[in-house]
């Protein structure tokens, strides 16, 4: 369990999103991967003595759903992440941010290839 507060974490593309840590652990994810990691009762479920209930159909597809619209820090242990579609119950204590980051970590090849191409496209 890692429970460190990360020393930055920003955009450097409107679709990337940037951590880094006290111990030097750095890592780029892509907005779309860290927005599909939610640990909201919404999009996980609720634990409920032992069962898992999820709502039918609450993971579809809407329009902002990987834009970002805001982050805050909840206490000292956590951010809270607005989405453009409104979605904004995703607390993330720092050990699930730290999880997430190094889940889904892009490597360079993966971060070239998406700078080459978003140069194709603009």
């Amino acid at each position: 369990m890692n429970n460190q507060i990360p020393t930055s974490i920003n955009l450097p593309k409107p679709y990337l999103l940037a951590f880094e840590w006290p111990d030097g652990f750095r890592a780029v994810v892509t907005l779309q991967a860290f927005r599909d990691e939610c640990p909201c009762a919404v999009c996980r479920g609720e634990n409920i003595m032992g069962t898992t209930y999820v709502l039918p159909g609450m993971k579809m597809f809407k329009p902002g759903m990987y834009e970002l619209n805001g982050i805050n820090s909840v206490g000292n242990y956590a951010i809270e992440v607005g989405w453009k579609d409104g979605h904004n119950t995703g607390i993330y204590s720092w050990d699930i941010l730290r999880a997430i980051a190094e889940k889904h970590k892009l490597n360079d090849d993966q971060l070239a290839e998406l700078a080459k191409k978003e140069q194709a496209e603009g």
